[in-house]
């Protein structure tokens, strides 16, 4: 059994001494890089799988959540290039709000000399919306949150009508939805590397054809895969998902 042995401040996962390519994960709005743990068994030996542990939740806790989007991106990819302190060459995935964050940090990289970027793999969610496509919204109620959450993912939703539990997790989520809320990049970047837009075919916040919308954000193509599921497919359809990234990569 592999041991886990990668744990910075920011990243989480499982050192790979064979690595060719390390996979970089980013979370929903509440997540946390735990939910990544067990992907490095499901991986081959060359991909190293680590997760971003964003602020203000579990071991982090105590640490004060970003109030924007480009104060979340500035801050994973200064850790990147600091806490990997190799240059093997880099593909991040991202789920949900972790799709638009993984992009930010693309964006990013890609004006990093030395460090090779491979690809993006991007999750139930469309591509981030321009002020003049989409203003953006007021910061949403906590009950607009909870009714949103319970409509995406019921059963991870009961842990927060636990009444210990709530007032420790419910700040993180809160602020990754007015992150969400207020983020509007002023520009489209077209990033100079693959992307593969993946979703469920019964995802009622990002139905397939909002997937197609990722091609506008590369100049190397757009891959579009469809598992069977809702918003968190990649929960039971984790080793096809996986299976995919890992030819991908190949």
């Amino acid at each position: 059994m592999p041991v886990l042995d990668i744990r910075t401040r920011w990243l989480r996962g499982v050192r790979a001494p064979d690595a060719k390519i390390r996979l970089v994960c980013f979370p929903h709005a509440g997540g946390a890089a735990s939910h990544f743990r067990d992907w490095a068994t499901l991986t081959p030996p060359e991909i190293e799988v680590i997760g971003v542990q964003y602020p203000g939740r579990q071991d982090r806790l105590a640490d004060p959540c970003p109030a924007t989007m480009a104060e979340l991106a500035d801050s994973i990819t200064q850790a990147l290039l600091q806490e990997t302190a190799d240059d093997l060459p880099l593909a991040l995935f991202g789920h949900s709000m972790g799709s638009s964050v993984a992009y930010e940090v693309a964006r990013r990289l890609e004006d990093v000399p030395g460090r090779t970027l491979a690809h993006l793999f991007v999750s139930s969610r469309a591509r981030p919306r321009t002020p003049q496509e989409q203003a953006p919204r007021p910061a949403p109620t906590d009950s607009e949150i909870l009714a949103r959450v319970r409509q995406l993912d019921p059963e991870g939703a009961a842990v927060y009508d636990h009444p210990e539990l709530r007032p420790m997790i419910m700040p993180a989520l809160r602020a990754d939805f007015r992150l969400l809320a207020a983020y509007r990049p002023t520009r489209l970047r077209r990033l100079g590397i693959p992307v593969t837009a993946c979703g469920g075919d019964r995802d009622p916040a990002c139905p397939p054809d909002d997937l197609s919308s990722w091609s506008d954000v590369t100049t190397k193509g757009l891959d579009i895969e469809v598992f069977e599921g809702g918003h968190f497919y990649l929960g039971p359809r984790k080793e096809e998902l996986l299976a995919l990234i890992a030819a991908q990569l190949s």
